[in-house]
């Protein structure tokens, strides 16, 4: 009985180690491709820091950070617009991309370069901005009235 609590707790290690560093990967990647790089690179931090102090360390901050962040964007009424206007954008380029009309005349590129990723960037882009105006949502309902939660320092100044 005590070796299938150890198989059962290696799994559980295991898999807590593989779904944790490739979120972090995919957030990584995602800073620079379309996608909520951010909110796959915080999922990562909160699976390691299961396992790793380390990861508590920088998940810390971070989610402290991300929530002094999402209550500016929601402080007035124009943020708000604006970022629910930018994310609309974004979606509305993901159905573009996933339509993927043909070249116009007035594209100065190769055809290649026309719409480059297909179908998974327009899924991309949809998926992405449907999360933002869900994030967009849980804020206003979350933060718009109360007062600013304080920003987190990443490092400590005696740290080194």
């Amino acid at each position: 009985m005590a070796a299938r609590g150890r198989v059962s707790g290696w799994i559980r290690r295991t898999g807590i180690e593989v779904l944790g560093w490739t979120l972090v990967v995919l957030g990584l990647a995602a800073l620079v491709l379309p996608g909520p790089g951010l909110l796959m690179l915080a999922a990562g931090l909160a699976v390691l820091s299961q396992q790793y102090h380390w990861a508590r360390r920088f998940l810390k901050p971070l989610k402290g950070n991300a929530f002094h962040a999402a209550a500016l964007g929601v402080q007035t009424v124009p943020r708000i617009a604006l970022s629910c206007a930018s994310a609309l954008v974004i979606m509305g380029l993901g159905v573009v991309w996933v339509l993927q009309p043909r070249v116009p005349g007035w594209w100065f590129l190769g055809e290649g370069l026309w719409l480059p990723g297909g179908v998974g960037t327009g899924i991309s882009l949809i998926a992405s901005s449907l999360i933002a105006l869900a994030l967009i949502a849980y804020s206003v309902h979350r933060f718009r009235g109360h007062p600013l939660p304080p920003r987190v320092p990443l490092f400590r100044k005696n740290a080194l």
